[in-house]
């Protein structure tokens, strides 16, 4: 069984993530953990990156300058969607491999995909259901992205302005948990979507 988990910045979805991961034995591929590992240097997705924006993207060191990136794309529509489409492709690489390198361990595992932007790579077509995190709390939201990211309020507030609304992914989800901080309320509505699913 694969499971999709999605949501936008600062939703929460990690937290659901550990809990399924802990508690219920699943699998966790983090889509943004991996496309760091992607971007690696000399990888070939750090290649396909530099031809789209230019070695001004790197650091003395040559490794991708990520800040640098984020302020990129956050500002530009049109430059967001061409680094979209150069990181799914590259990634959808990898994620198949990790599957089938999960299934050969355990053929009964029950694999999580934890990606932002799971509707836009077309990854809900592999997923046998998907999961919506949303944090109705916008506020806790913002924080949590200041806090994770290392950048001010108002960089997390353009960040999430950037990104598609609670409703885009909740309408196109067969459950919905909502994150607003307290874990109990989080394992709750887990459990109760782990016995709907049984």
């Amino acid at each position: 069984m694969i499971v999709g988990i999605t949501g936008s910045s600062g939703a929460g979805k990690s937290t659901v993530c550990k809990i399924l991961e802990t508690d219920y034995n699943m699998k966790i591929l983090n889509a943004d953990k991996m496309t760091k590992q992607l971007s690696q240097q000399g990888k070939p997705y750090l290649e396909d990156i530099v031809k789209l924006f230019g070695r001004e993207i790197l650091r003395e060191d040559e490794e991708l300058d990520r800040p640098k990136l984020a302020d990129i794309i956050y500002h530009s529509n049109l430059k967001r969607e061409l680094l979209n489409q150069c990181t799914f492709k590259h990634f959808r690489i990898a994620l198949q491999e990790e599957i089938e390198s999960i299934l050969k361990k355990d053929e009964k595992a029950i694999i999580v995909i934890d990606a932002p932007l799971l509707f836009e790579a077309k990854l809900e077509e592999i997923c046998d259901f998907v999961i919506a995190v949303i944090a109705k709390d916008k506020d806790l939201q913002i924080e949590r992205i200041v806090q994770r990211d290392w950048i001010t309020k108002e960089q997390a507030t353009k960040r999430l302005q950037a990104q598609m609304p609670d409703e885009f992914y909740t309408s196109r989800s067969q459950y919905v948990i909502v994150n607003n901080g307290k874990i109990e309320d989080v394992e709750k509505q887990i459990k109760e979507m782990i016995e709907i699913i049984k």
